[in-house]
C-alpha cells in the first residue's frame, strides 16, 4: 500500500514536470530525434534494409527514412529488413509517439494555464471595478471632510488678525501662529462659539473614523498611496494623546493663577505661545507640551490630509474601469 502511493507521487511528480515543459522543447527535441536516428540508420549495414533499386543510401536518404518514420507516416520504400533495423526503427517510432504526446499534453497544459490567468484577470478586473464604484460613491464625503479639516488648521494655525475668507492652510506656520487657537474658529460651516482648537479635535476625530471605516468598506489596496496615507492619518489621531490637555488648559491656567476669568487665562495662553521660542524649547517648558504636540500632529495630518485629497481627486478624475 506504501509502495503504491510512493509511485503514484513519483508518477505525479513526473508528470507535473513534464506539463510544465514548453511546447517548444518538446518540439525541438522532437526534430532533433530525426538526424540523430538517420546517422544511427546510415552507420548500420545496408543488408539490414530492403532499399528500392536505384535509391540512394548516403544520408540524406536516411534523413528522409527518419522523417517519414518518426512521423508515422511509412511510405513503405525503405523498409527494416532485419532484427536491429526493426528494432531501431521500432525506437523510433516510439520516441516519435511519446515525444509528440508530451507536446500536445503541455499544449494542454500551456492552455489550461492561459486560461486560468486570463480568468485570474478577468476577475481582477471585475474587482476593481467594484472597488472603484463603492470608493467613486464614498470620495465627495470624503473631500468635504478632508477640506473641512483642513478649514480648522487653518483657523487654529493663523491668528484672528490675519483669518479672512477664502484662506488656506499654510503647511509652513510656525508655532507662534498658533496662539489664537482658543479663539473661535470663524469658518464659514462652524457656528459654534467653542474654541478653534476643540474644533479642530472633533474635525480630526471623525475625518479619522470615515477614514478607518473606508478602509474596511474599500479595498484600498489598489491605490496603495491612497492607503497609505489614510493609515498615516489614522494612526496619528490614535497616537495623539494631548487632546484632554488641550481642552482643559484654561480651566488649568486659570486653577493655578490669579486669574479671574478664563477669558484671562485665554489671553495668557496666546501671549505665552506668541513669545516662546518653540518646540526646539519643549524640555524647558512642559506646561507647553500639549501645544508642542499640537504644532507636529497639525504638521504630519495636515500633509496627510493634502495627499489623501490630491490622491482621491487623482482617483475620482481617472477613467471609469470597466469589466
Amino acid at each position: 500500500m506504501i509502495m503504491n502511493e510512493a509511485v503514484s507521487n513519483k508518477l505525479k511528480h513526473f508528470w507535473k514536470v513534464v506539463s510544465n515543459v514548453r511546447p517548444i522543447v518538446w518540439i525541438c527535441l522532437y526534430i532533433c530525434l530525426m538526424p540523430l536516428f538517420a546517422l544511427v540508420y546510415y552507420l548500420m549495414p545496408d543488408g539490414q534494409f530492403r532499399i528500392p533499386q536505384d535509391a540512394g543510401t548516403d544520408f540524406g536518404s536516411w534523413l528522409y527514412y527518419s522523417i517519414v518514420t518518426i512521423t508515422t507516416l511509412g511510405f513503405g520504400d525503405y523498409t527494416p529488413a532485419h532484427g536491429w533495423a526493426q528494432a531501431v526503427t521500432a525506437i523510433e517510432v516510439m520516441c516519435g509517439l511519446i515525444f509528440l504526446g508530451f507536446f500536445l499534453n503541455s499544449v494542454g497544459s500551456m492552455k489550461s494555464e492561459i486560461d486560468v490567468e486570463s480568468e485570474i484577470e478577468k476577475q481582477r478586473r471585475v474587482h476593481k471595478s467594484s472597488e472603484y464604484e463603492k470608493l467613486m460613491k464614498n470620495i465627495p464625503v470624503l473631500l468635504h471632510k478632508l477640506n473641512l479639516y483642513l478649514s480648522f488648521c487653518y483657523a487654529v494655525t493663523t491668528p484672528l488678525s490675519r483669518r479672512g475668507e477664502g484662506g488656506e492652510y499654510n503647511p509652513d506656520f510656525s508655532f507662534n501662529d498658533m496662539h489664537d487657537l482658543y479663539l473661535p474658529s470663524g469658518i464659514p460651516t462652524d457656528h459654534s462659539s467653542r474654541a478653534a482648537v476643540e474644533g479642530l479635535m472633533a474635525c480630526a476625530s471623525a475625518t479619522s473614523l470615515y477614514l478607518d471605516s473606508l478602509q474596511s468598506r474599500v479595498d484600498l489596496t489598489l491605490w496603495p498611496e491612497l492607503l497609505e496615507d489614510s493609515f498615516g492619518f489614522v494612526a496619528a489621531c490614535q497616537m495623539f494623546v494631548s487632546g484632554d490637555l488641550l481642552k482643559d488648559w484654561p480651566e488649568r491656567e486659570l486653577h493655578k493663577s490669579s486669574m479671574h476669568t478664563l477669558d484671562d487665562a485665554v489671553r495668557k495662553i496666546s501671549d505665552d505661545i506668541k513669545s516662546w521660542s518653540g518646540p526646539a524649547e519643549s524640555g524647558k517648558r512642559l506646561d507647553m507640551a500639549p501645544a508642542v504636540e499640537l504644532f507636529h500632529f497639525i504638521k504630519e495630518t495636515g500633509k496627510l490630509a493634502r495627499d489623501i485629497e490630491l490622491s482621491a481627486t487623482r482617483v475620482a478624475s481617472s477613467p471609469a474601469i470597466s469589466n
